[in-house]
């Protein structure tokens, strides 16, 4: 099974390879990412625009690829609610005809994260800045930063993934019709 993530992020990949693994336990899973626009801000800043950037990612790796067996996209975003800014990602998969959407945990992030993303940052240098770390993206993310790697990001992307594979499972095949 040729699966391509749109992201060079080996985070990325390597939840896409955990969660493809979990789901298609019987496959040979081959897991590859290719850099790929997300068409909304380096930061996305809503639930809407986070969404926009993980299916722009997928429909224009899919584009590009339409032998693989499944493209994935994988867009990280923040957005206010109850005061707060919260993390969270969102993860589309698509096999060509059809389409599943996940979506990680959400976590609040502190005040002097928020402030620098409110400057115009985006996440991943806003927690080096504070956390004096360097590429913390592609290791542990906030969520490691913040749970000292109790969870990591690609613990947290892998169930978004395997959610967003729930239509293309035997048993959900039919319930998911398009």
């Amino acid at each position: 099974m040729k699966v391509l993530v749109a992201s060079l992020n080996p985070v990325k990949t390597d939840a896409c390879q955990e969660a493809f693994k979990r789901f298609f336990p019987d496959e040979e899973i081959s897991v590859r990412g290719e850099e790929t626009p997300s068409g909304v801000s380096e930061q996305p800043f809503s639930e809407a625009e986070t969404l926009s950037g993980a299916v722009n990612r997928a429909e224009l790796l899919r584009s590009q690829n339409p032998d693989a067996d499944f493209v994935v996209g994988i867009e990280g975003g923040v957005e206010y609610r109850f005061g707060e800014l919260w993390a969270f990602a969102w993860v589309v998969v698509s096999n060509g005809t059809r389409t599943g959407k996940g979506t990680t945990a959400r976590f609040p992030l502190p005040g002097k994260v928020k402030k620098l993303l409110d400057e115009g940052l985006e996440l991943g240098d806003a927690n080096d800045r504070v956390f004096s770390q360097h590429n913390s993206k592609q290791q542990g993310g906030a969520i490691g930063l913040l749970t000292g790697n109790l969870i990591t990001r690609k613990e947290l992307y892998v169930p978004a993934v395997v959610m967003a594979l729930i239509p293309f499972g035997k048993e959900n095949t039919a319930l998911y019709a398009e």
